[in-house]
């Protein structure tokens, strides 16, 4: 596994998994705990640690899937990210939910722990002070945010102690300035740039858009395959990795796919072949 750094050194996995889907939506989905949890053990196996979740995905079931799979491993080798819903950013609201996430993780700490998304009808003084509260309490490695814009990423970090670690956006060949879940914009053309500059790591989700990105034939991603004897989905997560300062979490629960995204790593991109790339043209269906 390769691994970029956080401000202070940390290694952190440049691919890990995500659970998005995992265990329900917005909802929980109990259909398939045991096939879910076996995948998740799967893929840890393979040498995915760095876990990212959250505890709206499933109402909270898909942190609960993760702790189960993880009870046994060792702790101080993985690396588990998990997020608090943005009508959670109040004080008292905010370490609720942390505490609510870490029982359901079985964890006594995240190694990360990131505001899902910018609240503007709570202070973010108040959201911070919790925050901080996590890290000074041994709760939280770190602090991160998620789908936060330049202003609101200085306008944090103004309140906090401890520096943003972390900022996941989402962006991949297909999606990147503007998002297709929410009224997040400039990821590409703003965020990311700031993000490199202040040392704080990218968190590419969505990386082959769903899989979208890899149904309609597009001839620079079809070139790049073939020139590198990769499929389409590693040359598309090698472009996100090859960027400074940027990791990702593709969900997938198919060993064939998890063992697939890994080979994205442990090669690069020519220069010139990032270019065509970061030129290339793709076409948003399915948005």
């Amino acid at each position: 596994m390769e691994y970029k750094m956080l401000y202070n050194g940390t290694k952190v996995p440049v691919i890990g998994l995500g659970t998005w889907q995992i265990g329900g939506r917005n909802e929980a989905d109990s259909s398939r705990d045991r096939e879910n949890v076996a995948a998740i053990k799967g893929a840890i196996r393979l040498g995915y640690t760095l876990i990212d979740t959250a505890e709206m995905y499933g109402a909270g079931h898909t942190e609960e899937l993760v702790g189960e799979a993880i009870t046994g491993h060792d702790r101080s080798k993985l690396f588990i990210v998990s997020k608090v819903m943005s009508r959670n950013l109040a004080y008292d609201d905010l370490l609720r939910s942390a505490k609510g996430s870490l029982d359901r993780l079985k964890t006594g700490y995240f190694d990360l722990y990131l505001i899902h998304g910018p609240n503007p009808s709570i202070p973010i003084a108040e959201t911070m002070r919790a925050m901080d509260y996590l890290v000074a309490n041994g709760l939280a490695r770190f602090i991160g945010v998620s789908n936060f814009s330049v202003a609101e990423l200085e306008e944090a970090q103004k309140h906090t102690r401890n520096p943003i670690a972390a900022n996941q956006v989402q962006y991949s060949l297909m999606v990147r300035n503007e998002s297709t879940y929410g009224p997040y914009r400039n990821m590409e053309s703003e965020t990311i740039p700031y993000c490199q500059r202040h040392s704080i790591l990218v968190m590419a989700d969505r990386p082959l858009h769903k899989g979208v990105l890899l149904q309609d034939a597009n001839p620079v991603l079809d070139e790049l395959a073939a020139k590198y004897h990769k499929t389409k989905a590693q040359v598309a997560i090698n472009w996100l990795i090859s960027k400074e300062g940027i990791i990702t979490i593709p969900m997938s629960m198919s060993e064939a796919h998890l063992r697939e995204n890994l080979g994205a790593a442990g090669w690069k991109l020519e220069k010139e072949d990032m270019q065509k790339l970061d030129n290339a043209k793709f076409s948003d269906v399915g948005r």
